[in-house]
């Protein structure tokens, strides 16, 4: 299958998801199915797999790589934080494990006119649903500074956001700003040095947009917290995160679900009543290794993190 891209941690995310031969797998972020994919080739005919994605470009790629395994596996188009919603419009009450590969897929990034990459020319987009009606260029146009501060700030963790504010509201003065390349020109100079630098200038305040346009952060919370009422005893939660936020989200989740008592530590018997939900298998967060970079260098950033439903 040379013709879709490679999975970031495929035999990771299997060890950690797949805990038996049968039963109801959710891929709530199908992309091209490569995840989806592999499980199914390395499993029986009694585990199947749901494949849910907002991109009806990417369902249809998955669709076409995954036609082989019939029925499988079923789609479902929509944003994996209406996890409860599809499942019902499937009739299903409970899955056996759920997996979240998070971030831009490759085909995304290297499609120009997704608007995603500051490396290729293309309209200033980067809707992951292009069904959705605010583009980044359309943040640009509508958000005050404060807020494209506040945005560029958190989401980019930019130190200079408000340098980039005044280099965008400046060159918008002169003309609206509406390709990936005008931006990144923009940035570029409001952000020049001459010490080499790491990334590119452009890097930050792209993701902050990326994660703006999408509504990223509130779409993994939501997730999160309706995947605990919707796994069974015993299935796992796999989390594959690409920046330091999303990865935050994660732990402090698994943490907190993991959690059988919040009592302050005053108190000499437990009145919270709270019940641990979560159990986590990785005490650490899984990398990447040499090879796999090497082989796919987009994978360099990826943080794998599992956790098992457990209940009292």
């Amino acid at each position: 299958m040379t013709d879709f891209h490679e999975p970031v941690l495929r035999e990771k995310v299997f060890q950690h998801l797949v805990v038996k031969e049968e039963g109801l797998i959710v891929d709530g972020t199908l992309g091209d199915g490569g995840h989806t994919e592999f499980i199914l080739q390395n499993t029986g005919p009694l585990l199947k797999v749901i494949g849910i994605d907002r991109d009806t470009n990417a369902l249809l790629r998955a669709k076409k790589r995954l036609a082989p395994f019939g029925d499988r596996v079923a789609f479902a188009h929509g944003n994996y934080s209406e996890l409860q919603i599809l499942l019902k419009k499937l009739n299903v009450d409970k899955i056996d494990g759920l997996l979240l590969d998070l971030g831009v897929s490759s085909p995304q990034i290297d499609n120009a006119e997704r608007g995603f990459s500051f490396m290729r020319n293309g309209p200033l987009d980067m809707r992951m649903d292009p069904s959705d009606e605010v583009t980044a260029a359309k943040l640009l146009e509508t958000l005050s500074d404060k807020e494209l501060e506040s945005i560029i700030k958190e989401y980019g963790e930019e130190r200079y956001y408000r340098k980039v504010v005044r280099a965008i509201r400046n060159a918008q003065a002169i003309s609206p700003i509406s390709t990936t390349h005008q931006l990144s020109k923009i940035l570029s100079g409001a952000l020049y040095s001459k010490r080499p630098a790491k990334i590119h200038p452009a890097t930050r305040t792209f993701q902050a947009l990326r994660i703006a346009v999408n509504r990223e952060l509130m779409h993994l919370k939501t997730a999160l917290q309706d995947s605990i009422g919707v796994l069974n005893a015993g299935a796992r939660l796999v989390t594959i995160t690409f920046h330091s936020l999303e990865d935050r989200i994660v732990k402090n989740f698994f943490r907190e679900e993991e959690k059988s008592c919040v009592c302050p530590p005053r108190v000499p018997v437990c009145v919270c009543d709270k019940k641990s939900t979560l159990k986590i298998i990785t005490k650490r967060v899984l990398l990447p290794d040499e090879e796999e970079v090497a082989r796919n260098p987009r994978s360099s950033s990826a943080k794998m993190r599992a956790a098992e439903r457990v209940y009292v």
